[in-house]
């Protein structure tokens, strides 16, 4: 393989370097052909004239080919730094899945375990809530992937979609859990000097994007900090933000926070599969837009979850 890449490399040189040597063998010829008489001083200038046109030419293949080959290698260096990195990625991820999914299976173990050694009701009932909540995170866990996997194949629908009445839609489904149900959420559109227009998409997928970041809130936050979801546009997109007064993102996390599986230093001990901002940044790209996040952990402290949405025919 070497040898073929070097007989190769010999062979571009060598077609690089033909102008050159027909400049020369030209130049060549024309002084020996060339006879003493004053016309002739004309052809023997035509010979200069070809050695150093075979020269520039040479130079210029010369350049384009080596031009070509720095081209080339920096995509190869590009590529494989790439297929590097993806590898570290899917470590990451088979790490981290691992860690999600240990911690409900040895809960779940914990709480049989402790069902079959109570001996009171109460014991018996309090293993029962504690297996049952093993088997929600794994089963949520699991669902998620499901649908994270699923957006690879899944034909996205290319519909117009009302972005004030899918926000109160996601704002309801948010109260539907009795864990929120008494938290306040504002919702703050904006409909002066005209109310916002559609944007094209797949609702279902919207819908899970923008409860993913309104559950968030509510999961970081406490019932004493606010919560609002607002909306407007610039004239090519419209712009969703999801807003919190909680304790903010440390620094060191923010730019990790999309990375699926990967949890916090403030989300430790709560519950959840990891995944809902990753599925919310690939539902977003999967649109044509972008996500970003805002954080402080000092005073006035809380975070921002930017949707940026390209208007229909925008």
């Amino acid at each position: 393989m070497a040898a073929w890449i070097s007989k190769r490399v010999w062979l571009l040189w060598l077609i690089v370097a033909l102008p050159l040597l027909a400049g020369g063998l030209a130049s060549a010829l024309l002084q020996t052909l060339a006879r003493p008489v004053p016309i002739l001083v004309f052809k023997i200038d035509i010979g200069t004239v070809l050695f150093i046109a075979g020269i520039s030419l040479t130079i210029l293949a010369a350049a384009v080919y080596a031009a070509a080959s720095l081209v080339q290698r920096r995509a190869q260096r590009t590529l494989a730094e790439s297929l590097i990195e993806a590898e570290r990625s899917r470590h990451r991820f088979l790490r981290r899945l691992d860690h999600e999914i240990k911690n409900p299976l040895t809960g779940l173990q914990a709480a049989l375990a402790n069902l079959r050694e109570s001996h009171s009701q109460q014991e018996r009932e309090r293993a029962a809530r504690n297996a049952d909540r093993a088997v929600e995170r794994l089963a949520r866990l699991l669902a998620d992937l499901r649908k994270l996997s699923d957006l690879a194949e899944r034909p996205v629908e290319r519909l117009p979609v009302d972005v004030p009445q899918l926000l109160e839609e996601m704002i309801d489904a948010a109260h539907s859990q009795p864990a929120y149900a008494e938290r306040p959420i504002t919702l703050m559109i904006t409909r002066v000097p005209w109310k916002l227009p559609p944007i094209t998409g797949d609702r279902d997928l919207l819908g899970l994007a923008v409860y993913n970041l309104i559950e968030n809130a509510l999961k970081f936050t406490s019932p004493d900090d606010s919560v609002e979801v607002r909306a407007l546009e610039d004239g090519r997109a419209i712009i969703v933000e999801v807003a919190d007064t909680g304790p903010g993102i440390a620094p060191d996390d923010l730019h990790s926070v999309f990375e699926e599986l990967y949890r916090g230093t403030n989300a430790r001990g709560v519950e959840g599969s990891g995944l809902g901002l990753a599925l919310a940044q690939r539902i977003v790209e999967l649109h044509g837009g972008q996500i970003a996040v805002r954080s402080h952990q000092t005073e006035p402290r809380g975070t921002i979850f930017t949707l940026r949405l390209p208007i229909s025919g925008g």
